[in-house]
């Protein structure tokens, strides 16, 4: 039997638009073999859902078209079945999970309903056996009590469970081949960790294979078995994830592994793949990276590189593998180095004191909107934070971490606790009082996007807070500034009259740290500020944060879950669970030596491109609800430690050392 499944040759798709033919995907080939799991990787934009969308003839029309090469199934062409008989492929023997299930799921349907349509279409079941099959497979893919959520709408689910959910809806009709687009870039690293395993044993039982598109390396070095990178439509590098991860050789590969932050870089900046991703509209006379390659020469300009195959299977496209030109004229262009930034002068005494916070929403119900409960959304957090210090806030989605940002803003006012900014208790000053201190605490939320408002230019945007603050000085001068912050986020001052869609989000949170620095603030909460952004695009917020950070002695409370940002960005990080810390200390000490369950479960999950020691610990369940958080310890229902004492009461907090501390009876 042919060992090939799924080959794809010389794939195009082209978009014609008015700026003229975008080529999103422009002479794609590789292999999918049976059971292998085949990942593509690379930045936004490149052409990657646009190829899975080929594969599967999904391309939005009448502006996009596959204008040229085979997607061959078994032998079978699909580029040339009639559309009645794509549609058994589709969710047959081809399924599919799109990247974001909230938008994949119709919110009016019933999900065990949804499950069960393609059941019956490509399995031909009915009734009570069509029922009896979406159980099955609600069960398969780690959903509790299948009979209940049968019944429940998408809205009712987690992330999680809803990712579950279409992953079900994926496997019902038994695919040969499975695409995955991003299937865990919404999710907390406890989640995708589970998701991602889950994926693989169902590989293993089913024996289907698997297309998994994501710019996560982490992710790729944990699943794949051979790695293709993706760059303007092109195929630039592919082979074994051994070749790949011992030895990347395209300039742009390399580039992605330097970008990446870890603790072994806390001191550095990280590397930068200068200027962004070409438009696809333009016609390439030579190597698409060759404006951002720091190898590139005049060959690279006016030559369209050859792919190069290796007979180890490692394949490149690039002029650095030419026999005949192999090391003429190259000039490796280092990026400059960064001035010395200029360190202001750091008082010792903390900018930002929490003692206590509480945020409980009430519950209302009834006619007389009576209250019956409340939502323990925080529930006692103390925090210290420093001038030109970062504390890292982590935890799974649903913990609160969001809560307490709103929090300290007054955004949302506490039900307890104090908040000091400067020695000022914010939760004792009225509206009309906090106005004039808005200036000094700024937030970066998580979505550019949502948060600019899309009728506003970029330059009103940015002015907005500067009038409101009285601050920027005269029409001229608040131009002159706003043109120095957007220099000063990398930016140009001519893109001060674009509307946010105009952008790439990695530009829109650039837009949005800009805004924020507009008004000179001395505090600012980074809410998730890179969680949506490609490694390259991460690399530059995160250099540029540091050195705000060095250079103005801003306080960051870092909002995230990813690890690899903490260890690089951070100085000391908390672990939050159910609306509480339950671990905080020095970056060195909790990623190093977590002592609390929930911490050490929390960073076996984090996928990781080196070889862990980390011992792997899946948490079973998902966070419980904060209306009812469970008796005693929050975390006892899913601890592989618990102790009956844990059952019973919430543990006080342990000092380990004098910045580490852990709220946890195995340490009493």
């Amino acid at each position: 039997m042919n060992d090939v499944l799924l080959q794809v040759n010389d794939l195009k798709t082209w978009f014609e638009g008015s700026s003229g033919t975008a080529r999103a995907v422009d002479g794609v080939s590789f292999e999918i073999r049976r059971g292998e799991t085949f990942a593509l990787l690379g930045e936004s934009g490149c052409g990657k859902s646009m190829t899975a969308l080929s594969l599967m003839r999904l391309v939005p029309e009448p502006a996009g078209r596959i204008v040229a090469g085979s997607v061959l199934l078994d032998g079978v062409d699909l580029l040339t079945l009639p559309e009645h008989q794509m549609r058994n492929i589709r969710g047959g023997r081809v399924g599919m999970i799109f990247q974001e299930p909230m938008t994949s799921l119709n919110p009016v349907m019933r999900v065990g309903r949804q499950i069960q349509e393609s059941v019956e279409c490509h399995l031909g079941l009915r009734n009570r056996a069509a029922k009896a099959r979406v159980l099955e497979l609600l069960d398969a893919v780690g959903i509790p009590d299948p009979q209940q959520r049968y019944d429940e709408y998408p809205h009712q689910l987690s992330g999680g469970m809803k990712q579950r959910v279409m992953i079900a809806i994926a496997l019902a009709g038994e695919p040969e081949l499975l695409i995955a687009d991003e299937p865990t870039t919404a999710l907390d690293v406890t989640i995708q960790a589970q998701v991602l395993e889950l994926m693989a044993e169902l590989q293993k039982q089913t024996g289907m294979a698997m297309l998994l598109i994501t710019h996560d390396l982490g992710v790729v070095a944990e699943v794949a078995d051979r790695v293709a990178v993706m760059y303007a439509g092109q195929i630039v590098e592919q082979a074994s994830r051994e070749q790949f991860f011992s030895d990347p050789q395209h300039p742009y590969s390399k580039k992605l592994f330097a970008s990446m932050p870890d603790i072994e870089k806390r001191g550095e900046k990280l590397a930068v793949i200068r200027g962004s991703v070409p438009p696809l509209t333009t016609e390439f006379s030579g190597c698409r990276f060759e404006a951002r390659c720091d190898y590139s020469w005049e060959l690279c300009q006016n030559s369209v590189p050859q792919w190069h195959q290796q007979a180890s299977g490692h394949g490149i496209r690039c002029h650095l593998m030419d026999e005949v030109h192999h090391g003429r004229g190259i000039t490796h262009h280092e990026e400059p180095e960064a001035d010395t930034p200029q360190t202001t002068e750091i008082p010792d005494q903390p900018i930002l004191k929490v003692d206590g916070l509480k945020v409980h929403f009430p519950i209302h119900k009834g006619l007389f909107k009576r209250v019956v409960g409340h939502v323990h959304a925080v529930d006692g957090i103390d925090i210290d934070l420093k001038p030109g210090q970062t504390l890292a806030l982590v935890g799974e989605s649903g913990c609160g971490k969001t809560t307490v940002g709103k929090g300290i803003l007054q955004l949302i006012r506490p039900t307890a606790g104090d908040v000091n900014f400067e020695n000022i208790d914010l939760t004792q000053l009225s509206n009309k009082q906090l106005r004039p201190m808005r200036g000094d605490i700024q937030i970066i939320f998580q979505d550019p996007f949502s948060s600019l408002n899309p009728r506003m230019r970029v330059a009103d945007i940015i002015e907005e807070g500067m009038i409101a603050q009285g601050k920027g000085g005269s029409a001229s001068q608040c131009q002159q500034r706003i043109d120095e912050l957007l220099q000063q986020v990398g930016l140009s001052p001519e893109h001060k009259q674009r509307y946010p869609h105009e952008f790439s989000g990695g530009q829109r949170q650039r837009v949005c740290i800009a805004r924020a620095l507009a008004v000179e603030p001395k505090l600012i909460i980074c809410d998730e500020p890179t969680s949506a952004l490609d490694v390259s695009v991460q690399a530059q917020i995160l250099n540029l944060l540091k050195k705000l950070q060095q250079e103005l002695g801003l306080a960051y409370l870092f909002i995230t879950h990813d690890i690899s940002v903490v260890e690089y960005l951070a100085h000391q990080v908390a672990v939050m669970y159910l609306g509480r810390i339950v671990e905080q200390g020095e970056v060195e000490e909790v990623l190093n030596q977590p002592r609390h369950p929930y911490t050490q479960a929390l960073l076996s999950a984090v996928p990781s491109i080196r070889e862990s020691k980390r011992e792997k610990q899946r948490l079973s369940g998902e966070l419980p609800s904060p209306i009812n958080p469970p008796q005693g310890c929050h975390f006892n229902p899913r601890c592989p430690k618990v102790m009956a004492n844990c059952k019973e009461n919430y543990p006080d907090s342990t000092l380990l050392t004098e910045s580490h501390f852990v709220r946890c009876f195995l340490y009493d």
